[in-house]
């Protein structure tokens, strides 16, 4: 619908993202993430009826891609976004993410993108990890209103500093957290059935990688491989989370009856009836949010030896 890939030069940092009826949150995503470096971005709209579309191909740094396609039969986006990745992403440092993700790291204000990658490559490391904060409001999901070119943060201040559980998964060696907000208002009964917070978003593409489970895992298997296993550790990010914006409830009625977000929709049926039945995620161990410097004290990120 709008390619504009001959815009991109060497070095660039490119962004890729799979999006559905993203249009109130798409001008701040592109703002915080051209803030931080990313040069080009390359999106696939799946079919959105919200004005997504006309929203990206007006952008003079995106690239856009249509489809009308199943989002659960592509492996939830990730066969559309492989393809461009593997076709565009070759030899560049490629940040991809859902249009609900806002990517942070130490310094984010102060030292771009290329800054990081920079860091990244002399420490001979091809893949940044980062953890999924759910972030949302004080009172009700649904309650207030947020604008388009409004922070989200602004009015999702507020997570789950603990109540994470860390594993190691044998075969690719990636890790496995769960827990945060999710898990505690959703899936208290079955914790193991909670949503996976753990993520690769940042990685310096080969046309040879993919991943394999969202972002979650990428093969080659080494780049998995992003904490470490001598006591220290490595730069980290986190991604913060900002699902619960007004509207989720409308939202997630739609998903449950799309099915499409999930390997085995009919298990989480109870999970989109509680966001439909509007809840209320702030509880009296939610801790209000301030910055990266405040992740890294309570150990979801990490600089990692980067001064």
């Amino acid at each position: 619908m709008a390619d504009r890939t001959a815009q991109i030069a060497a070095g660039d940092i490119l962004g890729f993202s799979c999006v559905r009826n993203e249009a109130h949150r798409l001008p701040h995503f592109l703002r915080h993430h051209r803030a931080l470096g990313v040069r080009h971005f390359l999106f696939v709209d799946n079919a959105s009826t919200d004005g997504t579309s006309r929203l990206l191909a007006d952008q003079p740094d995106v690239s856009l891609w249509h489809t009308q396609g199943s989002y659960k039969a592509s492996r939830f986006g990730m066969d559309w976004l492989t393809w461009l990745l593997m076709r565009y992403g070759h030899g560049h440092w490629c940040l991809t993410l859902d249009a609900d993700e806002l990517l942070i790291y130490p310094y984010w204000q102060t030292r771009p993108l290329p800054a990081l990658t920079d860091w990244l490559d002399r420490q001979g490391r091809s893949s940044l990890g980062a953890l999924t904060v759910d972030m949302y409001p004080e009172g009700q999901v649904s309650q207030g209103a947020v604008a388009p070119d409004e922070d989200p943060l602004a009015h999702l201040c507020w997570f789950d500093a603990g109540n994470y559980q860390v594993q190691v998964q044998p075969r690719m060696r990636n890790l496995w957290i769960q827990g945060g907000a999710r898990a505690r208002a959703f899936f208290a009964a079955d914790p193991r059935k909670a949503p996976t917070l753990n993520k690769i978003p940042l990685v310096r593409w080969h046309w040879r990688q993919a991943y394999v489970n969202s972002t979650h895992s990428l093969l080659p298997a080494w780049l998995n491989q992003v904490y470490a296993t001598d006591g220290g550790e490595l730069t980290s990010g986190i991604l913060l989370h900002t699902k619960f914006l007004p509207g989720i409830t409308e939202r997630s009625a739609e998903e449950k009856a799309r099915g499409q977000h999930f390997g085995d929709a009919a298990q989480y049926a109870a999970y989109y009836d509680r966001l439909t039945a509007d809840p209320v995620l702030h509880c009296g161990a939610s801790t209000r949010y301030t910055g990266w410097r405040q992740m890294e004290a309570l150990g979801l990120m990490s600089r990692g030896g980067w001064i």
